[in-house]
């Protein structure tokens, strides 16, 4: 009997030890690397040879793509921050109060950008926090050391970036086009296949088609690190942005064809219309999948698309602001707790805390982040601990130190190399906190005191975080959602498309789906609510329609169809499922009686009459949120 194709088994990749080959490869690099910065800091004599280290294990990435990305906004973020540090120093360092007041204010600015960007450029806005925390709150009693300080803290991951660099292209570093392209092309047969089902009458649920959406839109981040990796990655990028630019769009066809099917027609004319509609949509689809092929071919090639389309990210500057506020309030809530206190030295908690919310400020759920980290500053210090006083007791050899990093950098590396989230999270906060704790030096200090105060301070500063999202509890995930589809509705009122009207259909409806990743991701990996997805997706479907229609009726704006296409624009400003089938059945007239084509325009305008069924009303659970 032969064997089918499609259901032979992949090969096995090679395991040792239960992990595969690829992960140790990484967890090695990253070994290597670190290494390497610590020996050049030591060689060079640096004050702050630990940020070279710590660096290595933030740009700790599986392709050289992305961490050359990351690195580069690493840079960036830290010339920003040290540039405001000095000038925070210089202006307020002898404010007393108002220092602190500018330091939260500071860091809510950088927790709002954080919130407006995604993927590095979050990280980015949230480093610019880091930066000044780590620079101008350490030296908040001596601002004359704000320039040395940054100066070091700058030479110091600089040269973390070029041992990340060196040992990456030594050990060849694996490309990440390959993986993104098998992405790409995985999530273009599961919509073909939606398609494929909505020829056969099978309407798939709201839930699928938003999860579909959210797996489509989370690719975005990832592809900017394709401009690093090589010579052609720009073309590279353009070609997978617009490859997942018309993956939305084909879904939305596919969606739009589901409606179709499922709508009665009892009149012959509207059965007309419907089918008329029926064959407009799937020659749309079969372009489209035609389209997204092309730019996987390029994506591989590294040739440029056939049309470089934009993949804008929806930003809501409502969450935003809002995150921003609390995450400046809880920090200056606690600088307030330390002023009371009067404790000494403790303006290294304080630049920890900072670090832990501007982190946070990258996640969908700060609380939950908080939490990671205060189980990952429990095990760093056990961890710091162990190496410090068992391991190496008292040697200064660099030699020494290479094999006692060895066990926890490469089995932390293996960790962070697993497809689990959350264990890769917490593996890499931990292999970040134990390089803080140890803090490597030339020579090593094994003062006790020292380590034990640093060691308290690590685990007093997310648990003071946690007490202030506790006292000052950060958007919730259903606050969140509530905000999104409330933005969504209000869009959908406005009859010249809301901020998105200079966009293409295609580019607003890729921003739409943005829109309902973030509505998907902010109660965390918890299953979708079969409401909100059906919100999130009449939402969708309807605001895609009239893009559409309003894009055809354009080209039809002089002429003897203009008098038919301004009484469709009206009837799809009531946004009404009967009044839009009118008036594409008037249209249909019209044309005909001028022997005009508008085929194009009269399918749109009945596919956005199925969208506005009244079977498709949504249920309004948005506590009177509603516009």
């Amino acid at each position: 009997m032969p064997v089918n194709a499609t259901s032979a088994a992949a090969p096995r990749p090679l395991l040792l030890a239960g992990f595969p080959a690829s992960s140790w490869a990484f967890a090695l690099r990253i070994w290597l690397a670190m290494l390497l910065a610590l020996y050049v800091s030591f060689w060079l004599e640096l004050e702050s040879p630990t940020s070279a280290a710590l660096t290595v294990a933030i740009l700790a990435l599986p392709t050289r793509g992305q961490g050359m990305e990351k690195a580069g906004y690493r840079l960036l973020a830290t010339a920003i921050g040290v540039i405001a540090s000095i000038a925070i120093a210089g202006m307020f360092s002898q404010t007393g109060g108002l220092l602190l007041a500018v330091l939260g204010i500071w860091v809510g600015l950088c927790a709002y950008m954080a919130g407006m960007l995604d993927g590095n450029r979050a990280y980015a806005a949230a480093l610019c926090c880091i930066t000044v925390a780590l620079i101008a709150v350490e030296q908040i009693d001596t601002p004359l050391q704000v320039f040395p300080t940054g100066v070091a803290r700058g030479a110091a991951i600089g040269i973390g970036v070029l041992a990340v660099a060196l040992v990456n292209e030594v050990l060849a570093a694996p490309d990440y086009h390959p993986v993104l392209a098998s992405r790409i092309e995985a999530l273009h047969r599961r919509v073909v296949e939606l398609a494929q089902g909505a020829e056969r009458g099978q309407s798939p649920s709201a839930a699928v088609a938003a999860s579909m959406l959210h797996d489509i839109a989370a690719v975005r981040p990832e592809i900017a690190s394709l401009t690093t990796e090589s010579s052609i990655g720009t073309a590279r990028m353009a070609a997978a942005r617009s490859a997942l630019v018309d993956l939305v769009s084909a879904l939305s066809l596919g969606r739009m064809l589901a409606a179709l099917s499922a709508k009665s027609a009892p009149a012959p004319d509207a059965a007309g219309l419907t089918a008329m509609s029926r064959s407009w949509v799937r020659t749309e689809i079969s372009r489209k999948n035609a389209q997204v092929r092309s730019s996987l071919d390029a994506l591989r090639e590294g040739t440029r698309p056939y049309r470089a389309w934009s993949a804008p990210l929806y930003r809501s500057r409502r969450i935003a602001a809002e995150t921003g506020a609390r995450a400046g309030i809880s920090f200056t809530l606690i600088a307030i707790f330390f002023v009371l206190t009067g404790w000494p030295t403790t303006e290294l908690c304080l630049a920890l805390v900072a670090v832990i919310i501007g982190l946070g400020s990258t996640s969908p759920s700060p609380r939950s982040f908080t939490m990671v980290a205060i189980m990952a500053s429990s095990i760093a210090c056990a961890l710091g601990g162990i190496l410090k006083y068992l391991v190496f007791n008292g040697v200064s050899e660099f030699q020494l130190l290479a094999i006692g990093l060895a066990p926890v950098v490469i089995g932390l590396g293996l960790l962070i190399s697993l497809p689990n989230p959350m264990l890769s999270s917490l593996s890499r906060l931990v292999l970040v906190f134990t390089l803080a704790v140890l803090a490597p030096t030339n020579p090593q200090s094994y003062d006790p005191e020292v380590f034990l105060v640093t060691s308290l301070f690590v685990c007093l500063s997310t648990t003071l975080v946690f007490a202030a999202q506790i006292l000052l509890p950060p958007l919730s995930g259903d606050r969140r959602v509530r905000l999104l589809l409330g933005e969504a509705r209000r869009e959908l009122s406005q009859s010249d498309g809301g901020p998105a009207h200079h966009l293409a259909p295609e580019e607003a409806a890729f921003r739409d789906a943005a829109r309902i990743e973030q509505i998907l991701t902010a109660n965390g990996p918890s299953a979708i609510d079969d409401q909100i997805a059906d919100e999130a997706m009449r939402c969708f479907d309807q605001a895609e329609a009239l893009r559409r229609c309003s894009a055809e009726l354009d080209l039809m704006g002089q002429g003897p169809l203009a008098e038919a296409a301004q009484a469709a624009r009206e009837a799809l400003a009531r946004q009404n499922g009967g009044a839009i089938l009118a008036a594409a059945a008037a249209l249909r007239q019209a044309a005909a009686r001028s022997n005009m084509p508008a085929s194009a325009a009269i399918a749109v305008l009945v596919a956005a009459s199925a969208a506005f069924a009244p079977s498709q009303s949504p249920t309004d659970f948005s506590q009177g949120e509603r516009p």
